[in-house]
């Protein structure tokens, strides 16, 4: 998981996850890593447009944003 965090934070490249919020919602959403620790990040995310952290233990599923290619170039 860390590598595709890195890997967004030095390459701009944004990330899919499923996240478990502090009330146990699920969500979905794209971000792009700013700032990595080993509890929290911090990243852009796309779907409220603006920066938020995530903790770290909250995300269950995380992938490189197939739609990539179409952003940010």
């Amino acid at each position: 998981m860390n590598h595709l965090f890195e890997r967004s934070k030095n390459e701009n490249l944004p990330l899919e996850i499923i996240y478990l919020s502090e009330d146990h919602q699920f969500s979905q959403r794209r971000l792009i890593v700013k700032e990595i620790n080993n509890q929290y990040i911090r990243a852009y995310c796309l779907l409220r447009k603006q920066m938020r952290t995530f903790r770290v233990e909250n995300i269950l599923s995380i992938i490189l944003d197939s739609r990539s290619n179409n952003l940010l170039h």
